[in-house]
């Protein structure tokens, strides 16, 4: 059988900071924004826009049939900072323009079944004009589902109202999203069972805002099993159409078909669009070598049957290492092989989404700015100095990007991409490189608009080049005419500084600007040529003269402090009621340079971890307001303070605790970060005294030794002695994995092949685990069947066995007992992001030892995975 089944992955962040929201029915059902303190903080302010199919490029596409994406759009249901992260490798998608809908992927037994978008990929899709939904998902049982909660979405009220819907269209409202995908696919339903999800759907339909979508997934049918159909059936189209009735607005059609005709044929005896079936295919685990029969959705010389619905095209950016590798297989799956839009016929069996749907342009009205920001960065620039030096990743500055990847007459030797080395505004840039060759020039189309041209309409452009001997041009057409170009030459200064060309389009004025392009031809041939475009706007120059508002009501309205050096903050203003963009944030560095730390179309920003600069007493923090032409406003100051600077607190850990005599130990400083400098005293060892920050020590006699570390600062010192700490004795030689194939329990298992018995088979594979679901804490109990002397243990944690680090157990301790009844803490971890944590004590004698896991995750997905636990001894004597 098949499933749309989530296996996504949570992820690591400041406990404090806003996250997006997911959850299970009785979470939804007690949700509203008054109690829930992310809320605000994942609302998108960017309205959907409008867009247009103008003219198309490629006379195999059509824009009848529809595109829809089920994208992973994060790697992960939990821990999804609201307003982007600090990552510069992240999933900005950008192919956007064949996209008609999109569905936010995520959802998981652990974190999680109802989960709305981020806010920044709301706020990207809605700058692009694709309405985006979020995803209800109810589990097969082998993955954890539960009949309940499909009893609990689907109880009624005594009027016949649903909650559960309710809620799913409040949050969709107060989010600033457009819908809902539903994914019932937990199995022991009944026709009863069925017909209560119809009345569920019609409820949906008949309280929804207009424009809300609401799609079904073919899995359930009317008899209440899960039985895929594949296409539009009478077991399944009482989910879409019920007589006059509209159930859904659409139905995704699971992936085993040939030809879809029948779903046609069916849709038409319905009354219904044909278009509102996405027939499925899954591309998940083969991206572009997935074998598909297209011609069953789109047959030669016809219409075709259905639209087309895409499940996991994030497979481009969880199948790559880097960003260029991302935006590459990307390219390949929306275009291409060859990389043009125009010409698809010769790219082989996977001809590119291009070859199938006309791109489509959000860009029709004034003004229109572009930077080429992807929506990540290695560094983040502001009218081209480097402001940040910080990697960032937030989709909601994602520009609209160009709608033909691309599409370049001649310049055989120029390639064109993003470079995300440069930027003029953000994280990158448009870049041609190459050899330029004066016989060969470069027509580089890059956007489709339907721009209405005034009297005081202008057009800019920001670019630098390598070379004087390069001439470079903005073409643009006109509606009338579009593949008729008029080129405006640029003026280019100095070698490698950005440079601002502008020219009026008064002539124009009442004119469609349909498209904007590049021109770029060489005085002379330029081997190493670069060329990086920054900046390209189309605005209204009177409209530029209006004073730009600040930004009110500035101020931190929560601020914590972890350490006495990073501090989490809250900081909100009142919305300005103009042209906005988005909001920048910067602070006022110690040596009175601005440093830019956020972005946000919201009036709200969490500044997470904070780190504290030169031992300030107060940090300055300015929030300044950028229209939609990127003139900004002055700034609105806002100041913390911040708490006495620490005293530091000394802590150490050897990589052992028993050792031979003459055997090195390696002993590592792990004192609190505002540590200045440290002394360690080695009772009988050599050195017996060192400054050193991670010495090495040998110890030539046998005995018992103590350990003491100072750890000084401006502030004061602290002293941390250990007694008994380090055995040196013969019987090192002796220490082995003591725990391997003994006998385990456990607290519980997801399943027969992840017992207990697994973390302790000596194999770190990723068929030999021990999992554990259900709310933690989960335990996992060793017995070694004798009293042993122990040293050291070893977690090896999801992803040593190659799953994600967002999945290693992050807080857990180690007990110790002789009797199996009465157990003692030996270790004690709060922080744990490693996929191997090691942990040595003081030798200790006992025979029973148990893993005691309080957070299994980085986020708040509650399975336990645990690949090898090893205990470190010898018997004891």
């Amino acid at each position: 059988m098949c499933m749309l089944v989530l296996f996504l992955l949570p992820h690591s962040s400041s406990a404090a900071q806003p996250q997006s929201s997911h959850w299970f029915p009785e979470q939804l059902l007690n949700w509203n924004p008054e109690n829930d303190p992310n809320a605000k903080y994942n609302r998108s302010h960017i309205p959907l826009a409008q867009r247009d199919v103008l003219y198309k490029v490629n006379e195999n596409a059509q824009s009848d049939a529809k595109l829809v994406a089920l994208s992973a759009l994060n790697p992960n249901t939990s821990g999804v900072p609201s307003q982007g992260g600090k990552a510069f490798f992240a999933n900005t998608f950008s192919y956007w323009q064949y996209a008609d809908l999109m569905v936010y992927w995520a959802g998981s037994s652990g974190e999680g079944i109802i989960v709305p978008p981020s806010a920044d990929v709301i706020d990207a899709s809605h700058k692009n004009g694709v309405p985006i939904l979020g995803n209800v998902f109810f589990p097969p049982t082998v993955y954890g589902g539960k009949k309940e909660w499909v009893e609990q979405m689907l109880t009624q009220r005594a009027d016949g109202s649903f909650p559960a819907a309710d809620k799913l269209l409040e949050v969709a409202e107060y989010y600033g999203f457009d819908g809902w995908f539903i994914n019932q696919e937990t199995e022991g339903g009944t026709p009863e069972t069925a017909k209560k999800m119809q009345q569920f759907l019609v409820y949906l339909q008949n309280h929804k805002p207009e424009g809300m979508e609401i799609m079904w997934y073919d899995s359930m049918t009317n008899d209440g099993r899960i039985n895929w159909q594949n296409a539009l059936t009478d077991k399944n189209s009482m989910f879409l159409q019920d007589g006059e009735q509209r159930v859904s607005d659409s139905m995704f059609l699971n992936f085993w078909w040939r030809d879809q005709q029948s779903s046609y044929n069916k849709a038409q005896q319905l009354k219904r669009n044909p278009y509102d079936l996405y027939t499925g295919i899954d591309v998940e685990a083969r991206g572009t070598s997935t074998s598909i029969p297209w011609e069953g959705i789109f047959p030669k010389g016809k219409a075709p049957y259905t639209s087309l619905g895409i499940y996991r095209p994030d497979w481009a950016f969880k199948t790559s290492q880097n960003m260029e590798e991302f935006y590459q297989k990307e390219q390949e799956f929306w275009v291409g092989k060859n990389g043009d839009p125009s010409d698809t016929e010769g790219n082989g069996s996977w001809k590119g989404m291009a070859h199938y749907f006309t791109a489509k342009t959000p860009i029709q009205e004034l003004p229109f700015v572009t930077h080429f920001n992807t929506g990540s960065g290695k560094f983040f620039s502001v009218k081209g100095d480097v402001s940040s030096n910080e990697a960032w990743n937030n989709r909601s500055l994602q520009d609209v990007l160009p709608t033909w990847r691309w599409l370049k007459e001649g310049g055989q030797d120029l390639d064109v991409n993003f470079d995300w080395e440069q930027a003029y505004y953000g994280g990158s840039s448009l870049k041609l490189s190459g050899m330029l060759d004066p016989a060969d020039p470069a027509h580089l189309k890059l956007y489709k608009t339907d721009l209405p041209i005034q009297k005081d309409t202008e057009l800019s452009i920001t670019h630098k080049a390598n070379s004087k001997n390069a001439k470079v041009k903005v073409g643009i057409s006109f509606l009338d005419d579009p593949e008729s170009f008029i080129f405006l030459d640029t003026e280019t200064k100095d070698r490698d500084e950005w440079t601002t060309s502008s020219f009026k389009l008064k002539k124009y004025n009442g004119k469609k600007l349909a498209a904007i392009s590049l021109f770029v031809e060489g005085n002379q041939e330029v081997e190493d040529f670069k060329l990086h475009v920054g900046e390209l706007k189309v605005f209204n120059k009177d409209d530029y003269r209006i004073k730009s508002v600040r930004a009110k009501g500035a101020k931190v309205s929560d601020v914590t402090f972890n350490k006495g050096i990073y501090a989490d903050v809250s900081l909100e203003w009142s919305p300005v009621e103009s042209n906005i963009s988005h909001y920048e944030i910067y602070r006022t560095l110690p040596n009175g340079e601005k440093e830019w730390v956020g972005a946000t179309p919201n009036h709200v920003y969490f500044l997470s971890e904070m780190k504290r600069k030169e031992k300030e007493n107060h940090t300055l923090l300015e929030v300044v307001a950028v229209r939609k032409d990127f003139k900004r406003s002055k700034p609105a100051a806002i100041q913390f303070e911040w708490p006495p600077y620490p005293k530091p607190e000394a802590d150490f850990r050897a990589d052992k605790t028993i050792a031979a005599p003459g055997e090195p130990i390696q002993f590592t400083n792990e004192s609190s970060e505002v540590t200045e400098e440290v002394s360690w005293e080695f009772e009988g060892g050599t050195p017996s005294i060192s400054n050193e920050e991670n010495p090495i020590v040998t110890y030539e006699n046998e005995g018992v030794y103590s350990v003491t570390l100072t750890a000084r600062n401006s502030e004061g010192e602290d002293i941390l002695t250990r007694e008994a700490w380090i055995t040196i004795s013969k019987d090192a030689k002796n220490i082995t994995n003591v725990a391997l194939n003994k006998l385990a329990e456990a607290s519980g298992a997801c399943a027969p092949s992840e017992g207990p018995g697994y973390a302790l088979d000596g194999k770190v594979t990723d068929n030999s685990k021990w999992c554990a679901l259900g709310t933690a804490p989960h335990w996992l109990k060793v017995d070694l069947g004798a009293s042993h002397s122990i040293s050291k243990f070893v977690v090896k944690h999801a992803q040593a066995g190659g799953e994600a680090q967002a999945f290693n157990t992050q807080i857990f301790k180690i007990q110790v007992s002789a009797d199996g009844v009465n157990w003692g803490d030996s270790v004690q971890v709060t922080d744990n992001t490693q996929a191997v944590s090691e942990h040595s004590i003081p030798l200790t004698d006992a025979r029973y030892f148990r893993l005691w896991i309080e957070k299994p995750t980085q986020g708040s997905d509650q399975a336990a995975r645990i690949f090898e636990f090893e205990v470190y001894g010898y018997p004891s004597n």
